[in-house]
């Protein structure tokens, strides 16, 4: 029998699932287990296919040994890989629960049309009929990679949560959707600034996990994720309204080689 074992889907509405999963060698255990690492090979195997993902990472400092990152749709499928992972000798140290999702702060149609023509100077219905339909396949893009994306190897990983702030008049919730929209979009203009270098993943876990948002980023340069966190504290959308949680960055690595790395043969 596979190390993940066929049970009823569970399925979100609208996103995939992802856990971010932080473990601990039990050395003892691992000593005393020759070939331990075939249970998180296996189990990986198993989880695995076109629609199920999981990247494989060993982690930088004392806060877990190798972190592994998981998504796809089907939930119960994520927590049988979990508790498949339970059968090495790996003490778990933190997880994460959320789910892909889009931003309720996307540009829209009508926001696009009219920045062609205060921006660029463009009213010619033709001509902005053009622009618009290289916008929608931009935006059919996005919103797909958003929602159900599909992650590049990359050397490097950074994972945090994080939240809005609600704290008197550096409220997030209490601004009206117009301002919201606003500050969200110069934060966006930052984060694109990196595009090609950084590939960032918002996972939303209001109600699901402690925090608000979970931020996955995956680069082949550690340099440029110090860089892109760094830049963002200055734009008001982190400055005045975010909280951050504990940050966990690794190298990633296939499973084999990820766990070869922190003492598990398989």
């Amino acid at each position: 029998m596979s190390e993940v074992e066929a049970v009823e889907r569970v399925e979100a509405s609208n996103g995939w699932g992802v856990l971010h999963l932080f473990y601990a060698v039990d050395r003892e255990r691992a000593a005393a287990e020759p070939g331990a690492a075939k249970h998180v090979v296996d189990a990986i195997a198993a989880f695995t296919d076109d629609e199920h993902q999981v990247l494989t990472f060993t982690v930088l400092g004392h806060k877990a040994d190798l972190g592994i990152m998981a998504l796809g749709p089907d939930l119960a499928r994520l927590q049988q890989l979990q508790h498949a992972l339970t059968a090495a000798p790996l003490r778990a140290t933190w997880s994460y629960v959320s789910l892909t999702e889009g931003s309720e702060y996307t540009t829209t149609e009508d926001d696009e049309r009219a920045r062609l023509a205060a921006e660029d100077g463009i009213t010619d219905a033709d001509e902005v009929e053009a622009r618009l339909a290289v916008w929608r396949d931009r935006m059919a893009h996005y919103r797909e990679n958003r929602v159900h994306p599909r992650l590049p190897v990359k050397q490097t990983i950074c994972f945090y949560p994080m939240s809005k702030r609600r704290d008197g008049d550096d409220n997030w919730y209490s601004l009206p959707f117009a301002d919201r929209k606003r500050l969200m979009g110069g934060h966006a203009r930052v984060g694109r600034g990196y595009a090609g270098r950084v590939l960032q993943l918002i996972t939303g876990s209001t109600g699901l996990d402690d925090w608000e948002w979970g931020v996955t980023l995956l680069a082949d340069d550690p340099a440029a994720l110090k860089e892109i966190v760094y830049e963002m504290r200055f734009d008001e959308v982190s400055a005045r309204y975010a909280e951050f949680g504990p940050f966990v960055t690794g190298l990633v690595h296939e499973p084999a080689e990820t766990l070869r790395r922190v003492g598990l043969t398989a």
